[in-house]
């Protein structure tokens, strides 16, 4: 089981595993990227606790826990945004957290908890009939 604490803003910047150098292992989940878009996996549930939430990955069977209610609202709405770090913004996270948020992110995204994702958030659709658009109609006599 691991914990994923966001209490205290991080001291040093996180620098994102790509910059190693390093290819990561072959079947090994992506590096980090906070700009790219991120979803919580597929064979991922949470459950919400006083603390934050359980994460449960059905497909490789790990077990995290979300030590911060706000990290919680993060991994929910990273599907929403363009990327994590439009998502960090969304959430209110102050800028001064962000490094750790970022470093949880990057955890969370080893332990194959949140994916990226290719495709681009949900927009809001315009009704097709309804009062909003009677108004866009011409008048009849």
């Amino acid at each position: 089981m691991r914990g994923v604490l966001i209490d205290a803003p991080a001291a040093a910047p996180v620098t994102p595993m790509g910059d190693t150098g390093a290819a990561p292992p072959s079947g090994a989940p992506p590096a980090f990227d906070p700009s790219l878009p991120w979803r919580r996996s597929r064979s991922v549930a949470l459950r919400p606790e006083p603390f934050g939430a359980l994460v449960y990955h059905f497909g490789n069977r790990k077990l995290s826990f979300l030590k911060s209610k706000t990290l919680v609202a993060v991994v929910e709405a990273l599907a929403e945004h363009p990327s994590a770090l439009a998502t960090l913004t969304a959430c209110g996270v102050p800028e001064a957290q962000r490094p750790a948020y970022v470093k949880a992110l990057a955890d969370l995204a080893r332990s194959a908890m949140i994916e990226a994702r290719t495709s681009l958030p949900p927009t809001p659709r315009e009704p097709a009939e309804g009062p909003g658009r009677q108004a866009d109609q011409p008048e009849t006599p």
